[in-house]
């Protein structure tokens, strides 16, 4: 199994992805056994995957204090309908503010739970929150974020096929 992240544009904000993850699917060599049914990257560090973006003022500005949200979908190369993908995040919830600007914060809410990705439509991963009164050539940094990915789904009754899956990363408007 491999999983290959992208960055997505949209109206100048860009997600940078850093990292991909295979999973390691053992060999069953009883009769009768299965598989665990799910995996994760969470506890091999070896495949860490992080997520950054940075919202430019133009984008804070047409905002209008309604925040931001990063979405995300998988389109496959090879999929079974039974497996399915879901993603969480870690890390910082604080983000850094650059430029000029007065009584301002940056947060990210959400996801830090196992939310599944659709391979149909745009899922909301977490908000990006921006407060304060913008200044001068302002930009809400949001970097080292996460992402734990979990596969599931897993059985002997899915035909033994190499699967892959491309998860896709879009910086929105609420």
């Amino acid at each position: 199994m491999f999983l290959l992240i992208i960055s997505s544009y949209l109206k100048a904000q860009v997600v940078m992805v850093s990292g991909d993850w295979a999973a390691t699917i053992p060999a069953i060599t009883e009769a009768g056994s299965n598989y665990a049914g799910t995996y994760s990257n969470a506890s091999i560090p070896t495949t860490a995957i992080t997520l950054s973006t940075t919202l430019s003022g133009n984008f804070l500005n047409v905002l209008a204090g309604k925040g931001a949200k990063m979405t995300m979908r998988y389109t496959s190369n090879a999929w079974n309908s039974s497996l399915g993908l879901s993603a969480r995040r870690t890390g910082p919830t604080t983000g850094t503010i650059s430029g000029v600007c007065l009584l301002c914060s940056a947060t990210i809410s959400g996801g830090d739970t196992f939310i599944p990705i659709d391979s149909n439509s745009d899922t909301t991963f977490f908000n990006l929150n921006f407060a304060g009164v913008l200044g001068i050539s302002n930009t809400a940094n949001f970097s080292d974020i996460n992402l734990i990915l979990q596969l599931s789904g897993v059985s002997v009754t899915i035909p033994a096929a190499n699967y892959s899956a491309r998860i896709i990363f879009t910086v929105v408007s609420n």
